[in-house]
């Protein structure tokens, strides 16, 4: 698996070649990555496609319950990238409406993954 690289601002890196993709492991954390911060309704070809994170994740209370189902749909999430074999970590918190979690992966290039984001 190849994966283009993003630059700090979030946009892909271009001009060096092979140097401005991943491979293997690297690449699945990348997928992971854009996986997630592709929003609900944000795609015009597929407005079901992405992360319900208006929908389903901010704005909501911290509450045990609340927490427990963000987890799902991000687990969900990361299971349903290609490359991802299985979970093998995972951390979450919700404090002051802000939402974080970091993971683990093990990938099918017999690697893993280390993922961490701030919603």
């Amino acid at each position: 698996m190849k994966y283009r690289m993003m630059d700090a601002n979030g946009d892909y890196r271009f001009g060096k070649n092979s140097q401005d993709f991943y491979i293997g492991s690297e690449a699945v954390a990348q997928a992971i990555l854009t996986n997630l911060k592709l929003l609900q309704a944000e795609w015009w070809e597929d407005v079901e496609a992405g992360l319900p994170l208006f929908q389903n994740i901010l704005g909501q209370s911290g509450s045990k319950t609340n927490l427990d189902s963000v987890d799902l749909i991000i687990r969900d999430r990361i299971l349903a990238t290609q490359g991802v074999k299985a979970i093998e970590e995972f951390s979450s918190s919700y404090e002051k409406r802000s939402y974080r979690f970091s993971c683990r992966v093990s990938t099918i290039y017999n690697g893993q993954a280390r993922v961490e984001v701030i919603f």
